[in-house]
């Protein structure tokens, strides 16, 4: 195969560029899943490293936690009470937040949730950190860190 310049020159740039622009994630995605009454814990940790906005959702799901039997309760219009019959629920609830935040502290961030949610319990939740490669911010129209 022959390469002509103008082919090999296009070539060098396009990967010149490519190269470039892959280091420059510079954002991680954190989807943290705990249970409902850590929310107020993760908000105040993610609150204290100033980070600027958060979503979370009430998801089910399962793991690989043992399931306990629970008691059946009837419900609270009718006054809440339990009726004595146990079952076992298939799912369990958590709430998941998902958030975005700068490469230079998502270490920070994991270390302190792990020190402060974590009882040693399966059930405790999971952290999943994702490479996100641009954001921006529609109102604003800014890109990257300044866009979060």
């Amino acid at each position: 195969m022959i390469w002509q310049s103008s082919t090999l020159s296009q070539w060098i740039t396009d990967k010149t560029y490519l190269f470039n622009h892959y280091d420059m994630i510079d954002m991680k995605q954190l989807d943290i899943i705990v249970p409902h009454e850590r929310l107020s814990d993760v908000n105040q940790i993610l609150y204290n490293h100033k980070v600027g906005g958060m979503m979370y959702y009430d998801v089910k799901g399962r793991g690989r936690v043992e399931r306990q039997p629970r008691e059946e309760r009837v419900s609270p219009e009718a006054g809440g009470y339990t009726t004595g019959r146990r079952y076992i629920p298939e799912f369990g609830s958590r709430t998941k937040v998902e958030v975005l935040v700068p490469d230079s502290n998502y270490k920070q961030i994991v270390d302190e949730i792990l020190k402060t949610i974590s009882t040693g319990s399966a059930a405790d939740g999971k952290i999943f950190v994702k490479n996100i490669s641009e954001a921006y911010d529609i109102g604003s129209k800014q890109t990257g860190d300044p866009a979060l």
